[in-house]
C-alpha cells in the first residue's frame, strides 16, 4: 500500500509498504481523508520532534524513523480483530490517535493524555493516516454516523479545541479572546461559539479574518496591527476584560496581549506548541492573579466533539481549503502550507 514515510527533516517519501496486520482487539480502517496538521509541518521543517529519530525508538511503539505520518484521519472499517464486538465492518469512523502504555486506564475522567511516554499514531509509529490502511486498537475508534468523511477528518483538531475549552472552565455567557486564527484557533473558536460564549478573535491574516467572519465563529475580529487588542477587549466588555484567553499562535506578543486582555483573576490557556522559550511578563500574571494553564491534545473529548458536529452546532466543511492526492503531498500540501499559510487553512489528503 502507499504511505507517506518520514525519514528526517525535509525528507518525506511516498513509498509502497506492507499492509498492517490485524491483531486481536484491533480494527482495520481504510483511510478516506487525512488532514495535514501543524505538528506534521513542524516535523517537516524542524523535526524530528514527536517522531522518534533513527536510533532512538519510541518507548511504547518501539519504532523509529522512517515512520508513516498522519494523525487527523477518517475512514471506513474493513475488518475486525478477534474480540471486537462493539464495532461493525462498513462503519465510518475517526480515530483518537494515541500511543500510550497498555496498562494506562482510558475510562471517563482518566487523564491518559498525561501518561508517561505518550505519543501519537502517525507521529510515534503504529501506522498513520497518510496511508491507505491503518490498524488501531478498538478503544481509539469512534463511529461518526452520517458525518461526511472529509469533514470528519477535522474532528481530531476540533477535539483539541474542545479539550482546551474544558481546561479553561469557561461556560456559556463568558467572553473569550482567542489569539491566532490558524486551524486550531479557528476550530477552538467554533467550539466556544457552540458552547454559548462570546468570542473575540485576534489575527493579522486577511484570509483567516475573513474565514472567521464568514463562518460566524467570532463575534468580533481584531487585527493587532491596526488596534490595541487588549484595550479593544476592555472596551467591548465595559472595562471588565475577557473571562478567558486562549494562546494559539506561539508568538510572544500574543501571549502578552492575552495577559492584558483577560480580567483580573481570569484564565489564560496555552494551546499552541512552542518552538522557543517565550518571554512572559510575570508581573502582569502576579498582579492580576491570572491562572495560566497548559493543555495537550484531548482525553475522552471525542464523543462530545462528534456530537457537536452531528447536532449541527459546528460546521467543518468551510474550514477545508484544499483536497489533494497522496502523490501531491509535498508540493500541494506541505510546501503550500509553508508558502501560502495566509490562505491555506486545512488541506486534506486522499491516500
Amino acid at each position: 500500500m502507499r504511505a507517506a514515510r518520514y525519514y528526517a527533516r525535509h525528507d518525506i517519501r511516498i513509498e509502497d509498504i506492507p499492509e498492517p496486520r490485524l491483531l486481536p482487539g484491533t480494527v482495520s480502517v481504510r483511510v478516506a481523508w487525512c488532514g495535514i496538521c501543524g505538528t506534521d509541518l513542524h516535523e517537516y521543517l524542524d523535526g524530528p520532534i514527536f517522531v522518534p529519530a533513527s536510533g532512538h525508538p519510541q518507548p511504547i511503539s518501539h519504532e523509529e524513523a522512517p515512520i508513516t505520518l498522519g494523525h487527523e484521519f477518517s475512514g471506513t472499517i474493513t475488518a475486525l480483530g478477534e474480540g471486537v464486538t462493539s464495532l461493525e465492518v462498513g462503519e465510518n469512523v475517526v480515530v483518537e490517535p494515541y500511543i500510550i502504555g497498555a496498562g494506562v486506564p482510558t475510562g471517563p475522567g482518566e487523564e491518559y493524555q498525561l501518561s508517561p511516554d505518550m505519543n501519537f499514531i502517525g507521529l510515534g509509529g503504529r501506522g498513520g493516516g497518510l496511508s491507505e490502511t491503518v490498524v488501531v486498537e478498538q478503544r481509539w475508534v469512534h463511529p461518526i454516523g452520517d458525518i461526511p468523511l472529509d469533514a470528519a477528518a477535522l474532528i481530531e483538531p476540533l477535539a483539541v479545541g474542545h479539550h482546551a475549552f474544558v481546561r479553561s472552565s469557561a461556560r456559556a455567557g463568558h467572553v473569550a479572546i482567542v489569539g491566532g486564527a490558524g486551524p486550531i484557533g479557528l476550530l477552538l473558536a467554533a467550539v466556544l461559539k457552540a458552547q454559548g460564549l462570546t468570542v473575540i478573535l485576534s489575527e493579522v491574516s486577511e484570509a483567516r479574518k475573513a474565514m472567521a467572519v464568514s463562518t460566524g465563529i467570532a463575534d468580533h475580529v481584531l487585527d493587532p496591527t491596526q488596534v490595541d487588542v487588549g484595550a479593544e477587549v476592555r472596551k467591548l466588555t465595559q472595562n471588565h476584560g475577557a473571562d478567558v484567553g486562549f494562546e494559539c499562535s506561539s508568538v510572544d506578543s500574543v501571549l502578552d496581549m492575552l495577559l492584558e486582555a483577560v480580567k483580573p483573576g481570569g484564565v489564560v490557556v496555552n494551546v499552541s506548541i512552542w518552538g522557543h522559550r517565550p518571554a512572559v511578563d510575570m508581573q502582569k500574571l502576579v498582579l492580576k492573579e491570572i491562572d495560566l494553564r497548559g493543555t495537550i491534545a484531548y482525553a475522552n473529548d471525542h464523543p462530545a466533539t462528534i456530537k457537536l458536529v452531528q447536532d449541527g452546532k459546528v460546521r467543518l466543511e468551510p474550514f477545508i481549503t484544499a483536497r489533494i492526492d497522496l502523490d501531491d503531498l509535498i508540493r500541494d500540501g506541505f510546501d503550500a502550507l509553508v508558502e501560502h499559510k495566509d490562505t491555506a487553512v486545512k488541506i486534506l489528503v486522499h491516500p
